[in-house]
């Protein structure tokens, strides 16, 4: 064999080799390179069957899977590795390889195509760090100002501990005093009841008197002549159901029988009968009858007046005593955790939900607030609001969105949200 042929058939080994290294090797990531290891034959992934090895990379889809053409776009369901060194690498699907369109950031799935893609994996790596970066500054500064944010809440919350305490010793105070203003009252409306009976026992005893016949006509003889005339019978006799109202002559006549006057031995059979009965006329007490009420009684008024100042006394005190226990219940309230609302510019203010719970992830169960159960919807239903908690250098809300009527997502970006677990992942290796 001549010595040129021979030069050209070893460079056409060398340059086939290279092509079947490369054709091979393309498309596959470091740790799937173990599968296409040159040998006889080659076993389809995923087990279903196995091919010679010159077919892998062949442009003809022989598995199922479509792991003989990594490198290719002849199986609808391969996938193509793009290393993108300096960047993320990624797998993108195998009809993108060699379509004109560079789709890895190093034009490695355009390796046999006219485009002329521009590796631009460094510049992208570069734009990410400066990113990931400035994401890790962020969350060091919000990281700060949550420190600071519980250090002030820890000063504030001693600050109302104190204010606190000087309620509470406020409302043990006014507690005593309630109690004592209740015992005078209690006493006050004892010492009233007391007079009341003791007027009720005098007017009751002299109504027992009455019953006696000879009684009853010395109380209505005023002048005690032994006789009892018309005159004497309208001041001293009242109808029941109308005490006020003063007998007529025509009245008093029928009650003296007929007459003007009766003595004893006629008022016992006559007038007597009709008193007893007590149906329709009475004898006027001296403490019951009109001009002479129980209520006028000078020491019940008193009582009245003592029951009166203690009444008006306890409910000043009732007062403060509830307006101290207000402000000890509310001090510690905090705004975040009560309500979401909706605000028109004609001042128009709806309840977009009320502080219900937190509703994260069981990782982070503290990144979303849930308040429900607000204003009723035209239509059915009643609004609610998710707020999602995101790390920042500021407390703001950042943006509001219904993507369902009546239905309200929040991001919310504060401090607060700031975990130090980000920060422990770091920038990942391959950036």
């Amino acid at each position: 064999m001549p010595p040129d042929m021979r030069f050209h058939i070893i460079i056409a080994a060398v340059f086939w080799c290279g092509f079947v290294d490369s054709r091979k090797i393309r498309g596959i990531s470091s740790s799937y390179k173990r599968f296409y290891r040159e040998r006889k034959s080659f076993l389809c992934i995923d087990g279903s069957k196995i091919i010679p090895f010159e077919q892998v990379n062949d442009d003809y889809c022989d598995c199922e899977d479509g792991s003989d053409e990594p490198g290719t776009s002849a199986c609808p369901r391969g996938r193509f590795y793009c290393t993108n060194l300096g960047f993320r690498p990624h797998y993108i699907p195998s009809s993108r390889v060699n379509d004109g369109i560079c789709d890895c950031c190093d034009a490695s799935d355009e390796y046999n195509s006219h485009a002329h893609c521009q590796n631009t994996c460094w510049n992208l790596g570069q734009r990410e760090r400066a990113y990931v970066e400035g994401q890790m500054r962020t969350l060091d500064e919000g990281l700060q100002l949550k420190q600071q944010l519980i250090e002030e809440g820890v000063m504030l919350w001693r600050e109302k501990q104190a204010q606190l305490r000087e309620l509470q010793q406020v409302a043990e105070d006014l507690q005593i005093k309630l109690e004592e203003h209740r015992r005078k009252k209690h006493e006050a409306d004892r010492l009233k009841e007391q007079r009341v009976k003791a007027l009720e026992s005098r007017g009751s005893s002299l109504r027992r008197q009455n019953r006696t016949v000879s009684s009853a006509f010395n109380l209505l003889d005023s002048n005690k002549d032994g006789s009892i005339t018309m005159d004497e019978v309208q001041a001293k006799v009242a109808l029941i159901h109308n005490e006020e109202q003063v007998l007529s002559e025509d009245e008093a006549v029928a009650l003296l029988g007929g007459g003007h006057q009766m003595d004893l031995t006629k008022f016992q059979y006559t007038l007597w009968d009709i008193l007893t009965k007590g149906d329709s006329v009475k004898i006027r007490d001296a403490y019951g009858a009109p001009g002479s009420p129980v209520g006028d009684d000078p020491h019940l008024k008193a009582a009245d007046t003592a029951a009166e100042w203690e009444a008006t006394n306890l409910k000043k005190v009732e007062e403060a005593y509830e307006t101290v226990n207000m402000e000890i219940r509310y001090t510690y309230t905090l705004c975040p955790f009560n309500k979401v609302t909706q605000k028109s510019t004609a001042g128009t203010e709806v309840s977009l939900g009320r502080w219900g719970m937190w509703a994260g992830t069981p990782k982070n169960q503290y990144s979303q607030m849930e308040y429900e159960n607000g204003e009723p919807c035209w239509q059915g239903g009643s609004r609610s609001t998710t707020v999602t908690l995101t790390c920042g250098t500021e407390t703001a809300l950042r943006s509001v969105k219904e993507p369902s009527k009546c239905q309200y997502i929040m991001d919310f970006q504060t401090p607060v949200a700031c975990q130090p677990v980000l920060k422990q992942r770091g920038i990942h290796s391959e950036l």
